[in-house]
């Protein structure tokens, strides 16, 4: 993992630590934006350094064993790695940390806007299992407290994760949030009236707070 830190130009090593007290001394001395880290440590599992840590940077979680991977995304972290490590996915992760860590940063100009993703697909839970989502394949997605129902063209995906945490991870030329509840495929988009919009045969309520934004989105797209 180090020698692929060190190939990557955006990346400064601040400390490899193999002991999980001291990655604690080291992210409360430091301004950390992104730590991997280890779900298999001594004293302390990655897991449970990530449950106590206050101040958390971004977390990209390692390990050998498939199983950690939901109790991880139930912690939000920005990606799971297993092991072994290739460095093509090593700089999936890395790009994926990048365009959070940009999406954070203030908008200078109106022309200016958050890079899209590079992945054609999300990963999201689904009970105990991790589903592969081609994003070509979602028509709208509807949210629910902690939960999102994920409409595709073959089922309904529903994962305990908060809306938020999923529309980061979609491009938003081709995705846009049209009310606290849902958000809609660009392409999916099949009739817009007034302040409902017709998704897949379906009416959806476009919220007061978006109406503006998404008046904007069609009309970038609509000579495209």
């Amino acid at each position: 993992m180090i020698d692929y830190v060190q190939k990557v130009p955006s990346l400064k090593l601040i400390e490899a630590c193999a002991n999980p007290l001291r990655a604690i001394e080291v992210l409360r001395t430091n301004a950390v934006d992104l730590l991997f880290l280890d779900v298999q440590m001594p004293e302390l599992t990655g897991i449970s350094l990530l449950k106590i840590l206050q101040k958390k940077p971004l977390v990209v979680l390692t390990t050998a064993y498939s199983e950690y991977a939901l109790e991880g995304y139930e912690l939000d972290v920005a990606d799971y790695l297993l092991k072994p490590i290739t460095f093509e996915r090593f700089l999936k992760a890395v790009d994926k940390v990048t365009q959070r860590l940009e999406g954070r940063q203030p908008v200078v100009t109106a022309e200016k806007s958050v890079p899209e993703t590079t992945s054609p697909f999300v990963f999201v839970k689904d009970g105990t299992k991790l589903v592969k989502v081609q994003l070509s394949d979602i028509l709208y997605i509807e949210g629910l407290k902690d939960y999102v129902t994920i409409h595709t063209k073959q089922q309904k995906i529903i994962s305990l994760q908060r809306m938020k945490a999923l529309e980061e991870q979609l491009p938003t030329t081709d995705f846009i949030r049209i009310h606290n509840s849902f958000i809609i495929a660009l392409r999916a988009i099949e009739v817009v009236h007034k302040g409902e919009v017709q998704v897949a045969g379906t009416l959806l309520p476009i919220g007061e707070t978006f109406k503006k934004s998404f008046r904007e989105f069609i009309e970038r797209n609509q000579m495209q």
